[in-house]
């Protein structure tokens, strides 16, 4: 059902061609939007991913971190709820930031959604190859299985098939992927459950435990602040994808509050699920680099491989199990956001057209997802060569995408709304200083993160002429994104001169 828009911009919707994308509108209801946001933070994948590498940076102080890492995070979800109210819109951050500085800022603004969504997906995928065949060596009793991961043409292979399947579900469209989610996300928390139970019950049993201390809640015990903001950037990480609730606003109902409800509360629900895991983990495993220190390297990559049989016993496949479906579930719920972003930038002509196409059985985005889905396997079979721990490097170089495209919404929710911020103690606080706070503090992350990350050592190591592998992928998408819109503006002229989508742009209605 094609959606429309407000009578009263009527003159400006013929002139500007606005016009519904063709989206299947009322598909999801609160809990179904939330549980889409949990899916695609994957608390069981993010976390077995990023532990490791947070802890390498700021050791004790991890709680302390993942707080601090929320608060821009809150705060940039409370930008996001006030621009969806007022220009529901699958674009995000795309169509907002072209409505507050034009054409050229909103391009690269949707081109770092994009970037951040094509690295997770990579990500994710790597993840599911692992613990796949993790899983097949537990349950067959053959440990020589888990290598095959091992092997770099077998696991882009395999690599390949996941993202296959991820791109079919997605393809069928919402419907499809909220019966799958709801299996998958519910069966991850329940273990993660199980975990901290056994984990708090038998601390004291580790040879490598810690007490709990109020301590790793001081924030002055870490030494520097390339600390701070190197552990930040790695806990926005684990935060990534309640976004995810916004990119379906068209599809849900009552869209214009509903969805940035869900965005908010799924922000909430994570920051707890976090804080007693990561305090569980702590107390059993402790932050040495032996055995199953968290700052072991060996661990790194896939803490909950260390840390599933001495925590669950008998009951670690079941980690392995969540994990798989973690990552499985998150690789399938992520191909919402860039392909409907991709929807939305072909839409108002900021990309070929060809990427508007939509199927005409499922009402999805079909060529933008299977394009996003190949993108995404030809990037992590690059990086599976050129990188020696491609988990953590793109981990790394993800928290700059991510901290680029939030600090820009957020900042562009204080300049868009800036004729209103006065008029109430409400707007001043929603509309100016949360957005500001949160969208300058992530671009202060962004720059420490990136001046850091020259240097070869960073991250893995692993470098290209001399200069870190992060600070190529992060800053070098985000260069060659400036060279494609570029190229862009040649081809598709009419968006970059204002034509379709400006500040007076009418909004889109969704349904009640």
């Amino acid at each position: 059902m094609s959606q429309t828009i407000r009578r009263s911009g009527n003159d400006a919707a013929e002139s500007h061609k606005i016009s519904g994308k063709g989206l299947k509108t009322g598909q999801l209801g609160l809990l179904a939007v939330v549980v889409l946001g949990i899916s695609t933070i994957a608390p069981a994948y993010t976390l077995t991913g990023a532990l490791g590498p947070t802890v390498n940076e700021v050791g004790l102080q991890l709680p302390v971190i993942f707080l601090i890492g929320f608060i821009p995070m809150i705060l940039v979800s409370l930008a996001y709820r006030e621009l969806n109210a007022d220009s529901p819109d699958s674009g995000t951050t795309f169509t907002w930031v072209t409505k507050a500085f034009g054409p050229w800022v909103g391009w690269m603004g949707g081109w770092g959604l994009l970037a951040a969504n094509i690295i997770v997906l990579s990500n994710l995928a790597g993840v599911a190859v692992d613990f796949f065949y993790l899983f097949l060596a537990q349950a067959t009793g053959s440990p020589e299985l888990a290598d095959l991961a091992s092997n770099k043409l077998l696991n882009v292979a395999t690599c390949f098939v996941f993202v296959a399947l991820a791109v079919w579900i997605s393809y069928r469209g919402l419907h499809t992927t909220k019966i799958v989610q709801y299996g998958l996300v519910g069966f991850q928390l329940l273990v993660l459950g199980l975990f901290v139970t056994m984990a708090f019950a038998n601390w004291s049993t580790s040879e490598t435990a810690v007490p709990f201390s109020w301590d790793w809640f001081d924030v002055t015990k870490i030494e520097t602040f390339g600390q701070i903001a190197a552990g930040i950037s790695l806990s926005i990480f684990v935060y990534w994808g309640w976004d995810v609730c916004l990119t379906v606003n068209e599809e849900t109902a009552n869209g214009k509050k509903t969805a940035g409800l869900a965005g908010t509360l799924t922000a909430v629900i994570v920051l707890g699920i976090y804080l007693l895991v990561t305090i569980a983990t702590m107390m059993f495993a402790g932050v040495g680099d032996t055995g199953i220190g968290l700052n072991n390297e060996e661990n790194h990559a896939n803490v909950f491989t260390a840390l599933a049989s001495p925590v669950m016993g008998p009951f670690a496949i079941l980690m392995s199990l969540a994990v798989l479906s973690s990552s499985a579930a998150s690789l399938q719920s992520t191909f919402t956001s860039p392909s409907r972003s991709l929807l939305a930038m072909a839409h108002y002509g900021a990309l070929p057209e060809r990427f508007s196409h939509m199927s005409k059985k499922f009402s999805t985005p079909g060529f933008a997802t299977i394009a996003a889905g190949v993108l995404s396997a030809g990037f992590y079979a690059v990086m599976h060569v050129i990188s020696e721990n491609v988990l953590n490097d793109t981990i790394l170089a993800l928290g700059l995408m991510i901290c680029f495209y939030y600090g820009l919404t957020a900042i562009a929710c204080a300049w868009y709304f800036r004729n209103s911020v006065f008029s109430s103690a409400r707007n001043f606080f929603l509309r100016l200083v949360c957005p500001l706070v949160g969208g300058v503090g992530l671009f202060v992350v962004f720059l420490q993160t990136a001046v850091d990350s020259w240097a070869p050592e960073f991250g893995s190591g692993s470098e290209i002429f001399g200069v870190g592998l992060v600070f190529v992928l992060g800053i070098g998408i985000l260069v060659l994104g400036a060279v494609v819109m570029l190229i862009m503006s040649r081809i598709r002229p009419g968006f970059f001169r204002g034509e379709t989508i400006r500040k007076d742009t009418p909004a889109l209605v969704v349904p009640e």
